[in-house]
């Protein structure tokens, strides 16, 4: 999990046509009128989802990344994060959340079809954890490439310790149809180059979405408790469940708290991403990671011969911005991130802040996707100012106070310099919805997102109902802590997917990504041909 940046630079200036915006009701009316319903079931979709590896007494594993998944560095869909005991899933993007699932589901079944006595843990947050020393960072083999990501982890575990790298969570990748922005933008009598359009759109519906953010972890924040292992003996502010466990009576998300991820370097920098547009974003990045920072030179780059991180600057590479929503674009082979988005503009954007479902095996289910894509909508159709520094502390403020005290009746959010309650203010956000929801259903006779939507109004009524108070109650009903309830829940995942039947064309098409992964992977590592300190410094060069 990487550092939060923000640098305040001079907003650069917009040419966009001359025209009245709309309001985010006339917008969706104005779209509801004439969108083809093509259109929206066009846009695309994607999860990426971490599992942490762990024997059968919850400990994590200490084994390689089984061999039959392929290799790391180049399966497109089965990878590693942090450690090598860490395993991700990447579904490619999909027009459908019904096949996106369905390609999650293959994959975690073929996934656990390699796995020797061992399980998938099903919580973001780890159980027993022995120390730094037990967290093996994960290996990409010797070619520069692979070097590359190995350093780069290796990084940050010298800058913020290995345990908090390997919380697990689930990422959202949502875009919209090519047919969607035409519409869209003709709507708007907005005359720029398309990109350009879409690029300030997606910027715009980040920052909505970022005023928003504390909704994601109320509703579906599924770690309030934690193994007393985690903290390695650490003072906290938490309270004793039992005597394994530490858990935050109201928290809803303790992954998204300071527990899960905190860092000082930003109040010490002032450093922090900005959103105001494409051209901002790029530059607040770019800075990060050029400046050198005295904290990280004191660790060293190379010590004795072997790299201890990739530089001593800020940030390594865009990657270690931790934010809970990203502006992405797919970078070509050693292409920097934010190269790529200057060259080609914002492609698809990635939500960061959905723990992982410990009740569903799949760490995901329909109607959260289903509640997000709608969420999605409202951000992109409403009015979207810049956020001011006063906005921007409200946010956080907003983001840490749900993640750790979601749930308490007396919790007060910050809005427009006035406090509201998490109730109302997810009241009014989960109202202006409902329109959004009847047009992604277009008919369909189930309303799968009207259906989402209601009962997620529950949730916001009644925080009883959120997953992060069903799992204390179960807790508390079962006799169980935190250990024993995430073991439970692995092993019940694991029965359901030791009984999923194989899909033969899907186990096929992994086989076969398993066998090219590998060759490919040693294609890299014969073809290198300069050192890592050159490769490195070529790949920095980029402009």
């Amino acid at each position: 999990m990487p550092l939060p940046v923000r640098l305040s630079l001079p907003a650069p200036k917009v040419q966009r046509s001359r025209h009245v915006s709309l309001p985010f009701a006339s917008r969706l009316a104005s779209l509801a009128e004439e969108l083809d319903a093509r259109a929206l079931r066009s846009s695309r979709i994607g999860i990426e989802k971490e599992s942490l590896r762990v024997s059968r007494e919850g400990c994590i594993a200490q084994t390689p990344h089984p061999s039959g998944l392929g290799s790391a560095l180049t399966h497109p869909y089965i990878t590693t994060d942090y450690s090598e005991a860490l395993t991700e899933i990447i579904t490619p993007p999909r027009e459908t959340i019904t096949e996106v699932l369905e390609f999650l589901r293959d994959t975690q079944k073929f996934v656990y079809d390699h796995l020797e006595d061992e399980i998938l843990w099903a919580t973001s947050m780890p159980c027993v954890v022995h120390g730094e020393h037990a967290i093996p960072i994960a290996w990409y083999g010797r070619s520069n490439a692979g070097m590359m990501k190995t350093v780069y982890r290796r990084g940050l575990g010298h800058r913020y310790g290995r345990v908090m790298q390997v919380i697990a969570g689930v990422h959202f990748n949502f875009s919209y149809s090519d047919a969607f922005w035409d519409l869209y933008q003709r709507l708007e009598g907005d005359s720029r180059p398309r990109q350009e359009f879409v690029s300030e759109s997606y910027f715009g519906l980040i920052r909505n979405l970022q005023r928003v953010g504390w909704l994601v972890p109320y509703l579906f924040g599924a770690s309030p408790a934690v193994c007393k292992s985690f903290l390695q003996g650490k003072s906290t502010t938490l309270v004793e469940f039992d005597p394994s466990s530490y858990y935050g009576p109201f928290a809803t998300s303790l992954r998204m708290g300071d527990i899960g991820y905190q860092n000082n370097q930003e109040n010490e920098t002032g450093i922090k991403a900005n959103y105001d547009s494409l051209e901002a974003y790029i530059a607040s990045l770019s800075c990060a990671i050029e400046t050198p920072c005295s904290r990280y030179e004191r660790i060293g780059v190379v010590e004795q011969g072997r790299y201890e991180q990739l530089n001593a600057n800020i940030l390594q590479i865009e990657n270690e911005y931790y934010s809970t929503v990203r502006p992405k674009q797919t970078p070509g082979r050693y292409e920097k991130p934010t190269l790529a988005l200057r060259r080609r503009g914002v492609r698809y954007i990635e939500l960061r802040s959905l723990d992982v479902n410990a009740y569903h095996p799949l760490g995901i289910e329909e109607a959260q996707l289903r509640f997000l894509e709608a969420l999605l909508l409202c951000c992109l159709l409403r009015e979207s100012p810049r956020i001011s520094s006063e906005e921007r502390e409200a946010i956080d403020y907003n983001e840490l106070a749900t993640a750790h005290a979601g749930r308490d009746p007396a919790l007060r959010l910050r809005r427009d310099g006035q406090q509201i309650s998490v109730r109302e203010w997810g009241r009014e956000i989960l109202d202006h919805m409902a329109q959004a929801c009847e047009l992604l259903d277009h008919g369909d006779p189930e309303q799968p997102y009207v259906s989402s939507l209601k009962a997620q109004l529950a949730a916001v009524a009644d925080p009883e109902l959120t997953p992060s108070a069903r799992m204390l109650a179960e807790m508390r009903d079962r006799g169980e802590g935190f250990y024993d309830f995430a073991k439970r829940l692995s092993l019940q995942h694991k029965r359901y997917f030791d009984a999923l039947p194989v899909n033969p064309e899907r186990e096929r098409m992994l086989s076969e990504l398993v066998q090219r992964s590998g060759e490919e992977q040693a294609a890299l590592e014969a073809g290198d041909e300069v050192p890592f300190d050159e490769f490195l410094r070529q790949y920095f060069a980029q402009r």
